[in-house]
């Protein structure tokens, strides 16, 4: 369990980079330099609650919650690193103010939306195409994946820890939120699994 732990903890210091990119640069560009949080998962094998929630088995909820819980502090101190370093005052304020503002269902499905599309661009890197392309390990779906959720306006809800911590401000609305998220994630990282 300590190999997870420590793995947990590197891919969310992963994923807490790639935001941090994209609240530095902004927009497309930005959305494409958050990629690499995710691929650099990807080529360490480091486990991430949004790339392990569609293909684990019920006897790993456990590990799941573990691999959550220390992505989720990973992230916190790149949020943290970012609150302290860099000036995104305004830019964070609108993005948190957006996020709270959704109702639950609206968060849940823009959170079900982005755990769609990463847990087929981890499925696609990692595996054989069953339609014919037989070789793995193209990046390329991670690539064009993770700007397509960050231009949809698609919540990740390992992600978000980053912005939330680099806002730091307290809201009552953030426990809600941050549960429809995580719910969401985990519906859309399965819808993969139910259709094929």
């Amino acid at each position: 369990m300590t190999a997870t732990i420590r793995k947990a903890l590197l891919a969310g210091i992963f994923i807490g980079l790639g935001s941090y990119g994209f609240l530095a640069l902004g927009g497309l560009p930005g959305a494409v330099i958050f990629a690499f949080g995710l691929i650099s998962v990807i080529v360490m094998r480091v486990p991430l609650y949004t790339g392990m929630a569609g293909v684990i088995k019920p006897s790993q909820t456990l590990e799941l919650l573990v691999v959550w819980f220390f992505n989720i502090v990973g992230c916190a101190l790149l949020g943290l690193i970012a609150h302290y370093c860099n000036n995104f005052d305004e830019t964070l304020t609108t993005m948190v103010a957006n996020r709270l503002d959704d109702s639950f269902p609206e968060a849940f499905t823009k959170a079900m939306g982005c755990g769609l599309i990463i847990d087929c661009a981890v499925y696609m890197a990692k595996n054989p195409s069953p339609w014919g392309n037989k070789e793995a390990g193209t990046l390329l779906p991670v690539i064009f994946g993770v700007p397509l959720f960050i231009v949809c306006g698609f919540y990740h809800s390992i992600a978000d820890v980053m912005y939330l911590t680099a806002h730091f401000q307290w809201h009552p609305e953030i426990p809600l939120y941050y549960l429809a998220i995580f719910l969401g994630n985990f519906v859309g990282c399965n819808i993969r699994r139910m259709c094929t």
